[in-house]
C-alpha cells in the first residue's frame, strides 16, 4: 500500500475538532491525488473536483456567495450534505483564484465538511495576489515513497516487521540491506515503484523516468514570466540532476553564463515546486540551529531514482556492494537525505548540515538532526571510525555525547574519543534504518 504514513497523518487531521481545510503540498506525481482517493474510503461520500476541468471550475466562477456555491456543488454531484460524513477534495486548485479565496469560508461556514486542496503548481499561488487564506488553512507535505512504504508496495510485509523491531535482528540484515539497495536504484516516485512492484524488472523503468523528467521540465516552465526566464528554467532543471549532492554557487550554475540573481530566483522557484531542496548549513552545534544562507547550499533533488537515471548510474549501483562507493559517495548521502525528508510532513520541514569554515580547520558533517533539544550529527560513511575527522570536530563543541553514522554494516555502538580527548557514543546504523532514527536514538541512549 502506498502512502501509509501520509494516510495516518490524514486520519489524525480528520479527527481533530478544530481542523482547518488542509492544503497538500509536494511535487507533481508524488501521489497527492492517490493518497486522498485512498483516504476517501473512510467517508460516507466523496465530493471530488478537478479544477483543470471546466465543468468543475465553473462552480467557483459562477457562484460568489458561499452558500449558493455549496448547494450547487452538492446538487451538481448528486449528493446530500446533511447527515453524511463528507470529504471534499479540490484538486488542481491553483487553476482557480476564486476557489482559493473560498477556502476560508469552508472553515467559517461549513466546519462539518472535511476539505482538502492540492495542486501540482500550487506553490505559485503563494507568491501572487490571490488572497490565499493564510491562517485559515493548514498544510501537509507529501514526499516520494519512503523505504517502509516501498517494502509495503512490493509485498515485503514480513521484512517490514523486522525493520521496525528495535534493534533489528541480525538475521534480517542482509535481506534489508539488499532491499534498500533496490529502493535506492528505483527511487520513490510512485509510478516507478508501482511498475517495479508489478514486473520486478529495472529495464522497464527507463520510459517512466523519461516521462517524469519531461513533465517536470514542461511544468516548471509554467512559472516563467517570459521566454528568457523559460530558457533559464529549462537549463536549470537539466542541470540540477548533474549538480545534486554537491554544494553549489548560483553564479554560473550548471556551467552557464547566468548571473547569481536570476539563477537564485529560478532555483527558488524549483524549490517552491518541490523539485529541489536547497540545503543550507548551520555553524551551531546546539539549538537554535539557524542556517546561514550566506553560505553555499548543498543541492538535494526530489528523488534519487531520477538522479541515478539522469546520470547513468544504474549499472554502477547494481554492481556495487556498498552504496558509498558509487558517485563519490553522493548517492548514499542523497538517499539518506531523501529518507530524512520523507519523515517530515509539516510545511517547515527541511534538511541541514554543519560546517566549520576556518583556515586552520575546515569541517563538514553530512546532516544534523534535532532530537529532544539536542542537535545530533549524522555522517554517511564506510570504513573505520578513525576517518570521521569532521564528526570529531563537531563533537568537541557539542553539548552532548551522541552521534550517528549510517553505513552498510550492522547495528553497533562504539565508544569513541576525539583527538582532543572528548568521549562520545557513536551509533552505527545500516542505511535502511534512516526511517527509524528517533527510535534508535532512544534505544541507543538507553544502552549507556
Amino acid at each position: 500500500m502506498f502512502n501509509r504514513d501520509i494516510l495516518k497523518e490524514l486520519e489524525n487531521w480528520s479527527k481533530r475538532t478544530n481542523r482547518k481545510p488542509l492544503v497538500l503540498r509536494g511535487a507533481r506525481q508524488v501521489g497527492k491525488t492517490t493518497a486522498v482517493d485512498m483516504f476517501a474510503g473512510l467517508f460516507d461520500q466523496y465530493l471530488y473536483l478537478n479544477l483543470e476541468k471546466e465543468a468543475d471550475n465553473h462552480y467557483f466562477k459562477s457562484f460568489k456567495n458561499f452558500e449558493d456555491l455549496l448547494q450547487a456543488l452538492f446538487l451538481g454531484k448528486n449528493m446530500v450534505r446533511s447527515g453524511k460524513r463528507t470529504l471534499v477534495f479540490i484538486d488542481e486548485i491553483q487553476e482557480s483564484p476564486e476557489a482559493i479565496l473560498q477556502l476560508r469560508y469552508f472553515l467559517e461556514s461549513a466546519p462539518d465538511l472535511h476539505v482538502i486542496a492540492a495542486g501540482s503548481r500550487l506553490s505559485a499561488s503563494f507568491n501572487k495576489s490571490t488572497g490565499f487564506p493564510v491562517g485559515r488553512v493548514e498544510y501537509l507535505t507529501i514526499h516520494p515513497v519512503s523505504f517502509p512504504e516501498f517494502l509495503g508496495a512490493i509485498g515485503e510485509n514480513e521484512v517490514m516487521k523486522q525493520l521496525i523491531n528495535i534493534p533489528v535482528p541480525e538475521f534480517a540484515h542482509d535481506r534489508l540491506l539488499k532491499l534498500f539497495h533496490t529502493y535506492t536504484l528505483t527511487g520513490g516516485m510512485p509510478e516507478v515503484v508501482a511498475n517495479y512492484a508489478l514486473h520486478r524488472d529495472l529495464t522497464l523503468l527507463g520510459p517512466i523516468y523519461e516521462s517524469l523528467l519531461s513533465s517536470f521540465m514542461d511544468d516548471s516552465e509554467r512559472f516563467a514570466r517570459n521566454r528568457n526566464q523559460a530558457q533559464v528554467i529549462r537549463h536549470t532543471v537539466r542541470s540540477v540532476f548533474s549538480e545534486a549532492g554537491k554544494r553549489i554557487k548560483f553564479e554560473g550554475f550548471g556551467q552557464s553564463n547566468y548571473r547569481s540573481r536570476e539563477m537564485g530566483e529560478t532555483l527558488r522557484k524549483l524549490e517552491n515546486a518541490f523539485l529541489i531542496h536547497l540545503v543550507y548549513p548551520s555553524t551551531q552545534p546546539s539549538l537554535p540551529a539557524l542556517v546561514d544562507k550566506r553560505k553555499s547550499p548543498r543541492l538535494q533533488v526530489l528523488d534519487t531514482g531520477l538522479l541515478n537515471y539522469f546520470n547513468g548510474l544504474l549499472v554502477d549501483l547494481i554492481a556495487t556492494d556498498d552504496l558509498n562507493k558509487v558517485y563519490q559517495g553522493i548517492i548514499a548521502e542523497h538517499m539518506v537525505g531523501q529518507e530524512l525528508l520523507a519523515r517530515q510532513f509539516g510545511s517547515l520541514g527541511r534538511l541541514s548540515f554543519w560546517v566549520r569554515e576556518k583556515k586552520e580547520s575546515q569541517a563538514e558533517v553530512d546532516f544534523i538532526h534535532p532530537y529532544l533539544g539536542k542537535i545530533i550529527p549524522i555522517e554517511v560513511k564506510s570504513g573505520a571510525t578513525g576517518k570521521l575527522k569532521s564528526l570529531h570536530l563537531y563533537m568537541d563543541v557539542a553539548p552532548h555525547n551522541t552521534a550517528i553514522r549510517f553505513y552498510p554494516g550492522k547495528v553497533t555502538i562504539n565508544q569513541v574519543k576525539t583527538p582532543a580527548g572528548k568521549e562520545y557514543n557513536l551509533l552505527n546504523l545500516p542505511y535502511y534504518l534512516v526511517s527509524q532514527i528517533d527510535k534508535y536514538l532512544e534505544w541507543g541512549i538507553s544502552q549507556k
